[in-house]
């Protein structure tokens, strides 16, 4: 298991020790999901946090029609969790679905949490992350789907993912938006 690449987008969040390195590293397990699987269920208690070092995972709750609707995607170098669940000790409200047969490395929440203590720095990167995935992107998303058009919302889906058009089909697409396909379909004869 070849944790460099790891570890040096873990760094671009914060600086961490080598021997802080050294203990994360053995908490990592590398894992391959087949397109289709997943990660984890609806009403599952996760423990498990998942960084994508090639494929592609989404994440997704079920509607009041019965439709899965995508809340996010996780691309290569992203961690994919459900952290509130896991914060909240309770059955996550969400899957993760590999979109494509994908390698991860995981490690147990919990046992990485027991590493604040010892290693600061651990700490540190974990703040710098959730600060920027959970809080600095995220909570301008929300607005945006709450405020502005369904083709705004594709543009900005392609500014934030470029390289996902050409790797997921037009209804995750779709469902990340949460507009139909037929909707999509709309919008992407008026961009031509």
């Amino acid at each position: 298991m070849n944790t460099s690449q790891f570890f040096e987008k873990i760094r671009t969040y914060y600086n961490i020790s080598e021997q802080a390195e050294r203990a994360w590293e053995r908490l990592l397990q590398q894992k391959e999901y087949r397109k289709g699987d997943n990660v984890l269920n609806i009403g599952q208690h996760p423990k498990k946090m998942s960084f994508v070092v090639s494929g592609l995972l989404s994440q997704h709750y079920i509607g009041e029609n019965g439709d899965a609707v995508i809340k996010y995607f996780f691309p290569e170098q992203r961690i994919a969790a459900s952290l509130s669940a896991m914060l909240a000790n309770k059955p996550s409200e969400f899957s993760i679905t590999a979109l494509e047969d994908t390698t991860v490395l995981e490690y147990d929440f919990f046992e990485f949490r027991k590493l604040f203590d010892p290693f600061p720095d651990l700490a540190r990167f974990y703040i710098a992350y959730n600060d920027l995935h959970w809080i600095i992107e995220k909570e301008p998303l929300e607005i945006t789907f709450r405020t502005e058009t369904a083709a705004k919302r594709y543009d900005d889906f392609l500014q934030k993912y470029p390289t996902l058009v050409q790797r997921i089909k037009k209804h995750h697409i779709a469902s990340y938006l949460g507009i139909t396909p037929t909707q999509l379909s709309r919008i992407l004869l008026t961009n031509k």
